[in-house]
């Protein structure tokens, strides 16, 4: 099955291309713009190939409420309700044009996760090259489609999502308009232990729904992302930070950057290193084909002896006939006298 690329700002995404590295900023600015222009920074020196926001507001998102179903209980948010965990790591509105100004400058791609309507119209006066649908959003149909409208390349993440309802996903976005859509498989943990990613899921992902497919990882380090690239992933998404301890919502399953840049350097030589079904010599081998076995008189001989088990042998180097002629060679008689360690010829051979 061929799977159509989709390109992002003028960068082609899919199986045959370098892997796709996001970085995700998230809530990792820590309510300085200063700390996320730094992040902006650290991902173009890193090697990332787009830097990603999310935009909304508290009020966009949640509601203003302090019953339990509005609260979150256990893991790195606990006890905190909804709003006033989204009030703290929201990205300010008035923020997004001077972060998609700076990224410009420097030559990163940045765009973002839109929540709710406002902020796709926020992000279409920026002229977002493209859309994030998050996985809690996978399942808001008419977010999906209003995004598809734009006619924008979007991505949209899966975790919590099951096979029907990344289906219905896609169809929005179809419905909607969108040409160029990928997904990418996620487990929605923060952090999320690799044993619950079942990175076998992607070759599965391609098959059935036969798009782009990457992966948006939470788990603490690389080695589940650099190993979904030889499963097919053809885009990474990772949360950045600068520093682990910064002690914001996102901070402590966030790469660091150097932590960043080794997952740039890393998938790409995962994805080199799948290159093609290819049985022919390298061109690291050539010089060491000499090295082969190959067979050798070990014995002086006189023109007209015959060849026996006791006169040749299989060895290093490889400059005389491949050790599978072995048999046909035994019995026959030598045209000229030879000297031990001299490689065995058919020009020798009556």
């Amino acid at each position: 099955m061929k799977i159509p690329n989709i390109i992002i700002d003028g960068t082609t995404i899919g199986a045959n291309c370098p892997p796709y590295i996001i970085a995700e900023i998230s809530a990792n600015h820590n309510g300085s713009i200063d700390r996320a222009f730094k992040i902006i920074d650290k991902a173009k020196n890193a090697g990332a190939s787009a830097i990603k926001l999310q935009t909304y507001r508290p009020d966009t998102i949640t509601l203003n409420c302090d019953t339990d179903e509005f609260k979150v209980f256990g893991g790195l948010w606990d006890g905190r309700t909804l709003y006033d965990l989204y009030k703290e790591a929201h990205l300010p509105w008035d923020w997004h044009k001077p972060l998609f100004d700076y990224a410009y400058r420097l030559g990163i791609t940045i765009f973002s996760s839109p929540f709710d309507n406002t902020a796709i119209d926020l992000l279409e006066d920026l002229n977002a090259p493209a859309y994030k649908i998050a996985s809690f959003e996978a399942v808001d149909l008419p977010l999906i489609k209003y995004a598809a409208s734009t006619g924008k390349p979007i991505i949209i993440s899966t975790g919590m999502a099951d096979a029907e309802e990344i289906q219905e996903a896609i169809e929005a976005a179809r419905e909607g308009g969108c040409i160029e859509l990928a997904i990418l498989h996620c487990v929605s943990g923060y952090p999320a232990p690799a044993s619950d990613y079942n990175l076998r899921t992607i070759p599965d992902m391609i098959q059935r729904f036969g798009l782009v497919t990457g992966l948006s990882d939470h788990t603490i380090d690389n080695t589940t992302a650099v190993t979904s690239i030889a499963l097919g992933a053809s885009i990474i998404e990772k949360h950045v930070t600068l520093d682990r301890n910064g002690g914001g919502p996102d901070d402590s399953f966030s790469l660091e950057p150097q932590e960043l840049a080794a997952l740039c350097r890393d998938t790409k030589t995962a994805w080199e290193a799948l290159g093609q079904v290819d049985y022919g010599m390298k061109s690291s081998e050539q010089g060491n084909v000499k090295f082969r076995r190959s067979l050798y008189f070990v014995k002086d001989m006189e023109a007209g002896e015959i060849i026996t088990e006791e006169c040749v042998r299989s060895v290093r180097p490889g400059f005389g006939l491949a050790p599978k002629y072995l048999t046909e060679i035994l019995g026959k008689k030598i045209t000229d006298n030879i000297k031990r360690n001299t490689p065995v010829s058919w020009a020798m051979l009556q």
